[in-house]
């Protein structure tokens, strides 16, 4: 599957996340056990030679040991941590877990990395990290995500390739041994997005199989049961998520089903015109504006297949006023109908903040028109030109 055919991860994990532009350092914690003795021989008020004699060492290999010059022989752990009533992994200082609020500032500190430094320098501390947490399944999920949203700075196709296999088999990782559903269920999707950009069609059906099945809602149950016992403000929230969700959904599946439709023009504008008046109905460029991004340059791709060039200069104008006029980093917006979603995006994941640094996004934006061979023919259009011009600029003035 060559790169002009391969599904924009950015487009589908965490879509409608901002361009973030705050990454607080995470200092990922080492093995220190030196430290933990010195705290643990202090605690009990006894010397480096009274910890020698108990252990049957020397003085001077106690001393190493608390200096780092040296660790103790493996069988000497469970001694160790015994005398000091801890476990082997406290006298290591050793957590495989990390918190919900460390993996978010972990992801966005390599994020920021991704925008600052060489790919191969962030890439090589990213499997570090997961080498380490290799047993912190919501760490390794956030870890595969991280890697698909800075895939296309790869080097190289090979790069891009080694990339997906080492995601798909971290989803696969977390489905057989997690014991999470909602952690399964996100990297299943995962997983099948990493076969179909390996040009693997066949297991992303298998592994999407019912997908499309109809089912009830489940923010209708949850509502429901919220509602039943007298929690009427948890219910609306509840619904008015599901509905908001919903309408993501949509907006995130509508550049595919452009794509699948440059074959028949006329079917192409019944789906750009009703997706127009969706974004209009639900003021979507002023709840999130990045969600639109995907949709208008698609819309602008198709066009110029379809051979239409005003309709997709058109379309790259919505994309350039949106671009242009957005405030970053971008932040999702409530308004009168959707006024009970901030809460839901501020428990996600990684907040309500982006997969992405500002720098990041800002090449991406600016490339997806000025190097996209499907306006390859405007280049010489006066229009195409004042367009591109114009977003070159905005970038330029805001670094």
């Amino acid at each position: 599957m060559t790169s002009s055919t391969k599904v924009n991860c950015k487009s589908i994990v965490n879509s409608f996340y901002n361009p973030y532009n705050e990454a607080e350092v995470v200092v990922v914690k080492e093995i220190n056990i030196g430290r933990a003795i010195v705290q643990g021989r202090r605690a009990k008020g006894i010397t480096q030679e009274e910890l020698a004699q108990y252990m049957g060492v020397s003085k001077a290999s106690v001393s190493k040991w608390e200096l780092g010059h040296s660790y103790p022989d493996i069988t000497f752990l469970p001694q160790l941590a015994a005398y000091f009533n801890v476990s082997i992994d406290e006298l290591m200082g050793y957590e495989p877990q990390m918190a919900k609020e460390d993996i978010r500032k972990l992801y966005f500190a390599l994020s920021q990395e991704f925008g600052e430094q060489s790919f191969g320098e962030v890439m090589e501390r990213c499997e570090g990290i997961i080498r380490q947490y290799f047993s912190c399944f919501p760490l390794l999920l956030q870890m595969g995500i991280l890697l698909l949203n800075h895939v296309h700075l790869a080097p190289s196709p090979e790069d891009e390739g080694r990339i997906y296999t080492q995601v798909r088999e971290i989803c696969r990782r977390i489905k057989a041994e997690g014991g999470d559903v909602a952690l399964s269920r996100q990297a299943n999707m995962i997983e099948a997005l990493c076969e179909l950009n390996l040009g693997n069609p066949a297991p992303v059906i298998d592994l999407l199989d019912g997908v499309n099945d109809p089912v009830l809602g489940e923010e209708v149950i949850l509502a429901s049961a919220h509602y039943y016992l007298g929690h009427v403000e948890e219910a609306k929230e509840t619904t008015q998520v599901g509905i908001f969700r919903h309408l993501v959904g949509i907006l995130a599946d509508i550049p595919n089903y452009l794509m699948l439709n440059v074959d028949d023009a006329q079917k192409y504008n019944q789906i750009v015109e009703r997706t127009l008046g969706l974004i209009e109905l639900f003021a979507v460029d002023r709840l999130h504006p990045a969600m639109l991004f995907g949709i208008y340059l698609t819309a602008a791709q198709g066009y110029a297949a379809l051979r239409d060039q005003d309709q997709a200069l058109d379309m790259l104008e919505r994309y350039v006023d949106l671009v242009v006029s957005a405030k970053y980093p971008i932040e999702f917006t409530g308004d009168e109908f959707f006024d009970r979603v901030e809460n839901w995006f501020k428990e996600l994941d990684l907040g309500p903040n982006p997969p992405r640094s500002e720098a990041v996004l800002q090449d991406t934006l600016l490339e997806s028109v000025t190097k996209n061979p499907a306006f390859a023919e405007f280049h010489h259009d006066a229009r195409f030109q004042s367009l591109t011009a114009r977003l070159a600029a905005h970038f330029s003035r805001k670094r």
